[in-house]
């Protein structure tokens, strides 16, 4: 992976990219209203539909365990379209102009483990911040897989694809501890110069409550109200979690460690430039293609880019505004990575094998 494949338009290019993206941010918001209240609406309407379908629908399976296949399938469409389109989204604050009582930033809880305002930290302000910047973004990599030469080789790395693996099998549980280990609440000493927004006591209390509230939900009080069928209702619960937790990381590590998703320096990124930010939004990020039913799924999270460059867009706009992106990119000489679904995760693996040796 070649950390600058495109040369870096100058101080003018990056300027004119910037007002030509701030243009086309301006253009959407302007638009904003009822179309998104529908889809909003609609969205939601559907994913109670499958939860409340596949979890009425365990019921039934004291005849047969084959029974069980569909309803953990549409539990587990209700937790990804939950987690995906509309959790990561609400939680980005992109439907706030709407004024929803629930369906806000501030006040919305999501069905996994990790605490929404714990997540909203890490992910929100750092990540978005400073995307792909070495020492910076704690989400690159998330502190186990080594993805780039500028990381250090460790001997850990030799194994990181079982890593990999197992991270994508328990991802609601790595999310939630993940603002807990860069704070090393529990082994360590914290890194100099490393702040919080909150204490230690309140990590962890959050981090504690949300888990135990979840594990509740999912393995002790679902089961027991359904008594008869209590063992088939736990494992679906399992089984749903499970798929949800491999679906979502996929997406993830194919919009943000695909073979060709670029790295910077700190001190590249030093009194950066709107422009630059832009620029580095649009290098360190990747999309894939695919149907409309595929996007939704992703939380559009397909059009990652889109994404990077604006977070509190409502994403369902993103596959739209895309081809507008990349013509805007090809103008200034900016690589816009994308490809097929396949293949973009096919460079994921192949990155983590890659950056697993010296």
């Amino acid at each position: 992976m070649e950390k600058h494949q495109s040369q870096q338009p100058d101080a003018l290019q990056l300027h004119a990219l910037a007002a030509e993206l701030d243009q086309l941010l301006q253009t959407e918001k302007a638009t904003l209203g009822a179309a998104d209240a529908l889809y909003l609406q609609r969205l939601v309407f559907w994913q109670r539909c499958c939860a409340l379908t596949g979890r009425l629908g365990l019921l039934l399976c004291w005849f047969s365990w084959w029974w069980l296949l569909p309803c953990v399938l549409l539990l587990a469409l209700a937790k990804i379209l939950d987690n995906m389109e509309i959790g990561h989204n609400v939680l980005h604050g992109q439907y706030d102009f709407l004024r929803h009582p629930t369906l806000n930033s501030q006040r919305f809880e999501w069905d996994i483990v990790c605490d929404s305002k714990s997540w909203q930290r890490t992910h929100n302000f750092e990540h978005h911040t400073y995307t792909n910047i070495i020492g910076e973004d704690r989400d690159f990599g998330y502190g186990l897989l080594r993805l780039s030469d500028d990381l250090r080789w460790r001997l850990q790395n030799s194994w990181q694809l079982a890593t990999y693996l197992l991270l994508s099998t328990f991802f609601q549980w790595g999310i939630a501890y993940h603002e807990l280990a860069a704070q090393r609440v529990f082994f360590g000493k914290k890194k100099p110069g490393r702040f919080s927004q909150v204490s230690d006591l309140q990590l962890k209390k959050a981090f504690f409550t949300k888990a135990r509230r979840q594990l509740a939900k999912d393995y002790l009080v679902y089961p027991l109200l359904c008594w008869p069928v209590a063992v088939q209702v736990l494992v679906g619960n399992f089984a749903a979690n499970l798929l949800r937790n491999w679906w979502t990381s996929t997406v993830i590590f194919c919009g943000h460690f695909t073979e060709q998703a670029q790295v910077f320096q700190p001190e590249q990124c030093q009194n950066e430039s709107r422009g630059h930010w832009y620029y580095r939004q649009i290098l360190g990020s990747s999309n894939f293609s695919g149907p409309r039913w595929l996007h939704i799924l992703t939380g559009h999270l397909s059009c990652q880019i889109e994404h990077h460059l604006f977070p509190d867009l409502p994403a369902w706009r993103y596959p739209a505004l895309s081809a507008k992106v990349q013509q805007i990119a090809q103008k200034y000489g900016i690589t816009y990575n994308t490809g097929s679904f396949f293949r973009q995760y096919l460079t994921v693996l192949k990155r983590i094998w890659r950056y697993s040796w010296p």
